[in-house]
């Protein structure tokens, strides 16, 4: 099928499952959005282009759309696509650590063969990729670990390859767990019966072997072997520790959200900005939490307290070019969602996104329609996960993660959905600051008002 028909029937499918779920007062600044033939082909070269690289491997799920027009059924049919590893990733960085088990541990390699044996040699089980979450059940010795996986399979993996997780409340009780460990850094240790290297040699300990030893004097250490005491030399002895991946689970930040169409809060936002510097704090948009979030699957990052996530919605062709100017003006970015029923030739053009994009600001999704998604089917809510982020994507080329539910509704179905559709946090209208992991799909914010003064802004992002 050619691709501007195939657009064309995209456009039509969203405007046929829609039906009744738009606002009695339809908005006259694009009611002249009509689609000519060059038209069709330009938006379906954006949409088909496939530019943007997300690196996974995706399916794609087709969805019967029916509308009932009294006389008839019209059906068409809309391809969805899905990447079930981000979602699997996604979902695993919304999990804490005392969610995920005891002994988990996560791969900080690129990848991470699982083998039969302790041995380089010996058969492959499956290989994992970086970050990906398995559970120790043994450490045989510090070159090695016996590994169970999240289907059942075990194996053996390199020990330097993974990290434990561990939140940082916990991380010192962690560590007393190994005090007083150590590993034989060489290829193998002779055991001594006194503490000599001319005493009689009474066993020997291979290499990376672990022990706990008695004691430990100068150039020599105290150990027992098969019911006798002995020696070893210490200078082949290294304390062993686990790497530890410290996780963030608890997050206190300020997300500040202003409406787009409440004009006089976008007005003052230069002076909200000005005020905010003042008191030293740093305007971000909702990626810097992304980029802290996957940091911190590799090492220990965390979200300054001083920084405030700065998002906008409700952002239209009618207040596009005033919500720009005020960011511009206070020299800040912002993560603008949008919905994508408001982007097209008459609406917000695909120039004045890419200048958005230019102007340091992150661009997001708030589905089509922007209607409250708990009053819709599983079939139209997936059209506003899916079709929206793919419009956006492919017009920005860049990851849209993020999505702004209207009017804040969300409930555990929702949530669902916006997992399999590979969003790795949910905005709502609830008013807080503080929030875990298993919140990202149920971030709140603070809900910026016409009547705040620069003064407010500052109290509200303590």
């Amino acid at each position: 099928m050619p691709r501007s028909i195939s657009f064309f029937l995209l456009v039509v499918s969203f405007g046929i499952l829609f039906a009744g779920c738009t606002p009695s007062e339809p908005d006259k600044s694009l009611e002249d959005f009509t689609f000519t033939e060059s038209d069709l082909e330009r938006v379906a070269e954006i949409a088909g282009s496939g530019a943007i690289d997300l690196t996974q491997p995706s399916s794609t799920e087709v969805l019967s759309v029916a509308q009932n027009t009294g006389s008839s059924v019209l059906t068409e049919t809309v391809a969805v696509t899905k990447n079930p590893e981000k979602q699997a990733f996604y979902d695993s960085l919304r999990m804490a650590v005392q969610d995920q088990g005891e002994n988990l541990y996560k791969v900080n390699n690129p990848f991470l063969n699982v083998r039969v044996s302790m041995d380089v040699s010996s058969e492959l089980v499956r290989r994992l990729g970086q970050g990906e979450v398995l559970t120790v059940t043994e450490i045989p010795n510090a070159g090695w670990a016996k590994v169970k996986l999240g289907d059942g399979k075990e194996g053996y993996v390199a020990f330097r390859y993974i990290a434990k997780l561990v939140t940082e409340a916990k991380l010192p009780d962690e560590k007393k767990k190994f005090e007083g460990q150590y590993f034989v850094d060489f290829q193998f240790l002779n055991i001594r019966k006194d503490p000599s290297s001319q005493a009689e040699k009474i066993g020997e300990l291979p290499g990376e072997a672990i022990l706990k030893p008695i004691s430990m004097s100068g150039e020599w250490a105290r150990v027992a072997h098969d019911g006798k005491e002995g020696y070893v030399s210490s200078q082949y002895l290294k304390p062993f520790l686990p790497a530890f991946l410290v996780r963030q689970d608890d997050y206190a930040v300020s997300i500040l959200q202003y409406q787009a169409d409440d004009s006089a809060s976008i007005a003052a936002l230069g002076k909200h900005i000005a005020a905010l510097k003042n008191a030293g704090k740093k305007v971000v948009t909702l990626k810097a939490l992304y980029d802290t979030v996957l940091a911190q699957e590799t090492r220990d990052a965390r979200i300054s307290p001083d920084m405030v996530i700065l998002t906008v919605v409700g952002v239209s062709a009618k207040n596009v070019r005033a919500v720009s100017d005020a960011l511009d003006g206070a020299g800040v970015g912002a993560t603008i969602f949008l919905r994508t029923k408001d982007i097209g030739l008459s609406g917000i053009t695909e120039k004045m996104i890419l200048n958005l994009l230019a102007n340091g600001n992150d661009l997001q999704s708030s589905g089509h329609t922007g209607d409250d998604l708990r009053s819709m089917t599983d079939a139209q809510v997936m059209l506003e996960f899916g079709q929206s982020k793919k419009l956006i994507e492919d017009i920005s080329k860049r990851e849209v993660s993020s999505f702004a539910y209207p009017s804040g509704g969300v409930n555990d179905r929702i949530m669902k959905l916006a997992s399999e559709y590979g969003y790795l946090f949910g905005l709502t209208q609830t008013p807080d600051r503080k929030f875990t992991r298993a919140q990202f799909l149920r971030l709140p914010s603070l809900y910026v008002t016409s009547g705040m003064t620069a003064d407010d802004i500052v109290k509200l992002a303590q």
